[in-house]
């Protein structure tokens, strides 16, 4: 009977991070290896299963189609590898061990500061690595087995998951006295000038929940789309370029010092978004998530002081 040789797993994470960077050098830094041991590790792997899996030039790193299909079978068997260390630590202390967590960038600045110090103190066998990325690409990342959570902001489809909603975000118009007025009062979806209003860049979810609580349609068309962070949002107001939304968490947070911007809550239908932590289904750390949950939702804005928020 013949000896059969099967791919290791480290071949395979080999072969998907470099499907997912493109290029040898980064991939060979994302796993902490030499670019030489993952070129010769892909090699190996494709001499063991007799075919070329990826197409070398100088410039381009091609995958051929059933190098694709060899990528998206390894990812599902990285992820089962994972989990059955996943079980082992499920079966031990709760929140220990080391957990992957993607946070989108409207969340992120604000939120973690307020909670990472606690998590440190309260559970310190817990070893959090964070990614702060936009939704798609966390989204993407949690169902290829790169990140083991994401804390998002909904509505928001991040494919079949599970998820622990925590707190509702109120939004906010954020602008000069002169431009939103000097009334202590909410501001109306109606009460926006689409031609003044600025948004964050595509990509961002942001946006789409802002549009969404206004439901005016002509704002997606008028509104101009270019920031690429809420900090460089704020100081385009600041400078009297216009009016932005931000959420409740980002005033709390303090968003406003320093500014001469001023934040009214957005009177609407649905005025808010929805932050929630979400996880593979299945996963055999649910408890885990949920206990993270528990403990980020203990960060509800709604609590929080109010900076300049009327």
């Amino acid at each position: 009977m013949s000896q059969t040789y099967l791919p290791t797993l480290k071949q395979l994470q080999y072969l998907v991070s470099l499907r997912e960077h493109g290029h040898f050098g980064r991939a060979a830094e994302a796993c902490f290896v030499t670019q030489s041991t993952l070129s010769a590790g892909i090699r190996e792997l494709e001499t063991l299963i007799g075919i070329v899996l990826v197409e070398r030039t100088r410039r381009v790193v091609r995958f051929t189609p059933l190098g694709d299909q060899i990528v998206a079978k390894a990812r599902r068997v990285l992820r089962e590898a994972e989990e059955l260390s996943d079980l082992a630590r499920a079966a031990g202390r709760p929140l220990s061990g080391e957990m992957r967590m993607s946070v989108i960038p409207t969340i992120a600045p604000f939120m973690l500061p307020k909670i990472l110090p606690r998590l440190r103190r309260d559970w310190p066998d817990l070893k959090l690595f964070l990614r702060e990325e936009p939704s798609a690409a966390a989204c993407e990342g949690l169902q290829h087995g790169r990140t083991d959570c994401v804390l998002l902001a909904l509505p928001y489809a991040c494919g079949d998951v599970e998820m622990a909603p925590l707190f509702d975000d109120a939004l906010y118009v954020a602008g000069l006295a002169g431009e939103i007025g000097h009334s202590t009062g909410s501001i109306t979806a109606d009460a926006i000038d689409e031609g003044r209003l600025l948004l964050l860049e595509d990509g961002h979810c942001l946006k789409d929940h802002a549009l969404a609580a206004c439901n005016r349609p002509e704002l997606r068309a008028e509104a101009t789309m270019l920031g690429t962070s809420l900090h460089t949002m704020v100081q385009m107001v600041d400078n009297g370029l216009g009016v932005t939304m931000l959420p409740r968490m980002a005033i709390d947070a303090g968003i406003l010092d320093g500014t001469d911007v001023e934040a009214r809550p957005l009177e609407a239908d649905n005025p808010a978004r929805r932050i929630a932590l979400v996880w593979r289904k299945a996963s055999p750390r649910e408890k885990d998530f949920r206990l993270l949950a528990e403990l980020l939702g203990q960060s509800d804005p709604n609590g929080a002081r109010n900076h300049r928020a009327r």
